[in-house]
């Protein structure tokens, strides 16, 4: 799944996240106080990703249940994601790939898209069809809460380097 903007609200204040994470190696207990910056920001994103997982089980369901469950195993794949340092640093809800999803791995894109997604009619490989799923699901769990969020979570790494400033003074 592209890293692409329906499966990630982000915020990444790159210089204040990786000052933070810099002052943070150099203390003498740094990789608890990362741990516990990284267990803060999941925390502050944790109504985000359930608003995402609400989203997704609102689909219709147009059939016969069928095992695995889409919906839930979508909403199950939900998550906030916190990288401090590295290539990228942030916090982030996903919506990871379904891999053992009936062969459909990228369920949370294509359900979340307009275009739909086409697969083949159970039990007759030649013809296929085009489904539809819930358009913008992601994208509606976080409309309006944006800003609520980026505060929340700069607030969370203003507290962390607030404790750090308070032990060098």
């Amino acid at each position: 799944m592209a890293d692409g903007p329906p499966f990630r609200l982000g915020v990444e204040t790159h210089e204040g996240l990786a000052a933070l994470t810099a002052a943070i190696r150099r203390e003498a207990d740094g990789r608890q106080l990362r741990k516990e910056l990284a267990r803060n920001l999941r925390d502050v994103l944790r109504p985000a990703a359930a608003e995402a997982r609400s989203g997704i089980m609102a689909m219709s369901s147009a059939g016969l249940p069928t095992a695995p469950a889409l919906r839930s195993s979508i909403a199950r794949r939900i998550r906030p994601e916190v990288k401090l340092g590295g290539r990228w640093s942030g916090a982030r809800v996903k919506a990871f790939k379904t891999k053992n999803l009936r062969g459909f791995p990228n369920a949370p894109k294509r359900t979340n898209r307009a275009g739909g997604w086409r697969h083949p009619v159970w039990g007759n490989r030649e013809v296929w069809i085009q489904q539809h799923g819930k358009i913008d699901w992601f994208d509606h769990a976080f409309a309006g809460r944006e800003g609520h969020y980026r505060a929340a979570v700069e607030a969370a790494m203003e507290n962390m380097a607030r404790r750090i400033a308070d032990r060098a003074g």
